[in-house]
């Protein structure tokens, strides 16, 4: 007779869940080790080392991931099988394409951009993005797809460490480039909406996240979310710091 194989639980299932205390901490780990803070495209920004170019080609291929964010959101809002989640979620939506009362964040990432010195029209038409950029971003969407919902509201969690890079960016951009001063309206309401919405989202993932395992799934799709972000800022240096080899298409510096 053949021996059956006995089945064994792995260490995530065999686990007990963390408390919601334990879980903050282990995702505000995973954000002082993956976060973007870290990378050496933002350290010169804040070092004051960027030229005017360079910024600009931040704001270009960051606005994509700007324009994608009420997209995403809306495919997390379609999943929401409760009412309470969607209404709560559906804010998300109204931060970043706006309404009757406000521009929205997709607005002021254009003034922004304009206040590089970009063409407003080229920035929303997506004109000279790199191609890294939009697989990157495009990945983030397939994330909240294909994934649980779980998942997909645990890829949001990047929201808990912004504030912090937020205020510094705004302050070293204030410093070190104080041309744009008037394009900075978007960190500024991203100051008070990104914690609201971070404090529900880990509420969300504490109350739903029944098992370690979940709760493992949840940590790793924020991991995913930070390995999207940080590849978008390495396809900016690739190309406009070292070497300096945008692609064929791409955004291109102008010679100062």
């Amino acid at each position: 007779m053949a021996v059956q194989p006995v089945e064994t639980e792995t260490a995530s299932q065999s686990a007990r869940p963390l408390s919601l205390e334990e879980l903050r901490a282990v995702l505000q780990a995973t954000g002082e080790e993956r976060y973007h803070h870290k990378h050496p495209f933002h350290l010169l920004m804040h070092e004051g080392k960027l030229s005017r170019g360079q910024l600009q080609a931040w704001a270009l291929n960051r606005y994509y991931y700007q324009s994608i964010i009420p997209i995403k959101d809306s495919i997390i809002l379609s999943r929401g099988p409760d009412p309470v989640f969607r209404r709560a979620w559906r804010k998300r939506v109204v931060d970043h394409d706006g309404d009757a009362t406000s521009e929205g964040g997709i607005k002021r990432w254009v003034k922004l951009a304009e206040a590089t010195g970009l063409n407003p029209s080229d920035v929303r038409a997506g004109k000279g993005i790199l191609p890294a950029t939009r697989f990157a971003v495009n990945e983030y969407l397939n994330i909240v797809r294909s994934r649980t919902l779980l998942e997909a509201v645990a890829s949001s969690l990047t929201e808990l460490f912004s504030p912090q890079l937020i205020t510094l960016r705004v302050d070293k951009l204030r410093q070190h480039y104080p041309w744009l001063a008037n394009g900075l309206d978007y960190f500024e309401a991203r100051l008070y909406q990104a914690p609201e919405d971070s404090q529900f989202a880990v509420n969300y993932v504490y109350d739903n996240a029944k098992t370690r395992a979940e709760q493992e799934l949840a940590i790793q799709a924020l991991r995913d979310k930070c390995d999207i972000l940080w590849a978008q800022l390495d396809a900016l240096y690739f190309a406009y710091v070292q070497p300096g080899w945008p692609p064929p298409g791409a955004f291109r510096i102008e010679a100062s």
